[in-house]
């Protein structure tokens, strides 16, 4: 099945609802569907909470970034705007502008339209916002001279990316123009390249484990309008072959769909529907070190030409929360829950013991809320409780407050017993730092 235009004619719709895109998957086939300002049954509006004030209180970037740091890698920040002349030396401008935002500064004196005789040139004060970290990540390595002894060299880049996306492509959190990528870059020797790609790939293998997720892999090839020399796309696809049969997990060629600057292993993961997603990527370049002349001193003091590699374990965080959201149905683990427990006082009475418990829940970096809510009873706060998905509620009466206990509950109304405050907030604290994907059950 086709993927369907949005329709604008009143034939084209369907009780209330407008027809939109709908492609097969193996096992059937979906449609989505534009309901204006109506909602869909019990659909949850992730826009009414919990808000986090950024990314990093998410677990699974947490995880993400203590991955990042522990193999090697350095954290940097680069702008979101740059000169359009740092995309006609990437080769961008002429492969992806018409992917790009471009917007002139304040006081520029000419429009950004204005193209007259250079229909692929802009103004020379134009400015892009920036759709991929690369050209950026060559500016930092090319910034001073650099020794075979700081190779490779591991740049990873959390930023936001913009990226002029067709109304029609854009679909939920799955695909955006604004988004966030764990996006990085590494440096590297021509001798250090097939360990390196075996790194990336072991890096995707251990953070998919986690997050329970199965993958499949596919080696996609030399494009129509690629860069560079044959030869060279021939000697880079070989060593991405070499490693996927190393890997050992199964794969797919993928002719003629790589980028037009390398080849690339593209990381697809299915949703709870069965939609593939494409979300990880490993890509090998060796135009951008061409373009923006990187050299490298090496062990013989000659200059060395650098290999790049793009990476991306997650690809676009948000794709990969729509398909994490999906593939729970609401219901988080207890390390990527954005609810973990709830504390219940019985009566006004044991409120105050229940915000000790609750600041308790903070000060072991436990995402906590309390509900005093006197005009309810504790039946209709248990079952308030299970309907948010809080993985536990602590209850807390007159024995618990006395004895500084909790009567511990899960989402799914399994009755876990009284606890010691203490050692309730410890064992939560272990069962989040190990990631089990069941705290509920093994609690």
């Amino acid at each position: 099945m086709e993927h369907n235009p949005l329709p604008t004619s009143p034939e084209d719709q369907v009780p209330g609802a407008i027809l939109c895109r709908g492609p097969s998957t193996e096992r059937g086939f979906y449609h989505d569907f534009f309901l204006g300002k109506d909602r869909c049954g019990t659909l949850v509006d992730l826009c009414q909470g919990p808000h986090l004030r950024h990314t990093g209180q998410i677990g699974g970037l947490k995880l993400l970034t203590a991955e990042y740091a522990r193999r090697g890698f350095s954290e940097v920040k680069t702008p979101t705007l740059f000169s359009t002349k740092l995309w006609e030396q990437s080769g961008h401008w002429e492969h992806y502008r018409e992917d790009m935002f471009a917007l002139q500064p304040p006081g520029s004196d000419r429009p950004a339209s204005s193209r007259s005789d250079h229909p692929t040139r802009l103004p020379t004060d134009t400015l892009a916002l920036k759709p991929m970290n690369c050209p950026a990540h060559c500016l930092m390595f090319a910034h001073r001279p650099r020794s075979w002894r700081e190779l490779p060299l591991r740049l990873a880049d959390f930023g936001a990316l913009h990226r002029a996306e067709a109304s029609g492509g854009l679909g939920g959190l799955t695909r955006l123009r604004c988004f966030q990528q764990d996006d990085a870059h590494i440096f590297c020797a021509p001798d250090q390249l097939e360990a390196e790609i075996r790194g990336c790939l072991d890096f995707l293998r251990s953070v998919y484990a986690v997050l329970g997720f199965s993958f499949h892999l596919a080696l996609s090839t030399r494009p129509s309008g690629f860069l560079g020399d044959p030869c060279l796309w021939d000697q880079a696809e070989q060593v991405l072959q070499r490693a996927l049969e190393e890997f050992g997990e199964p794969w797919d060629l993928n002719s003629g769909h790589g980028a037009f600057y390398g080849p690339k292993i593209d990381v697809h993961l299915h949703d709870a529907l069965g939609r593939p997603h494409q979300c990880g990527t490993i890509q090998l370049d060796f135009q951008l070190p061409l373009r923006f002349d990187l050299q490298f001193k090496g062990q013989a003091r000659a200059l060395e030409r650098p290999v790049l590699i793009h990476r991306a374990v997650l690809g676009s965080v948000e794709r990969l929360l729509g398909v994490l959201a999906e593939s729970c149905g609401g219901k988080w683990p207890l390390w990527l829950s954005p609810f973990q427990v709830v504390v219940i006082p019985v009566r006004s009475d044991q409120e105050e013991y229940a915000r000790e418990a609750q600041q308790s829940l903070q000060a072991a970096g436990l995402a906590s809320d309390l509900d005093a809510d006197s005009g309810l009873t504790l039946s209709r706060k248990v079952r308030r409780a299970q309907l948010a998905h809080y993985n536990f509620q602590f209850v807390v009466g007159q024995k618990e407050q006395s004895k500084r206990t909790v009567n511990i509950r899960t989402r799914d109304n399994r009755q876990l017993g009284e606890w010691a405050l203490t050692d309730a907030v410890q064992r939560l604290v272990e069962l989040q730092n190990a990631r089990v994907p069941n705290a509920e059950e093994v609690f």
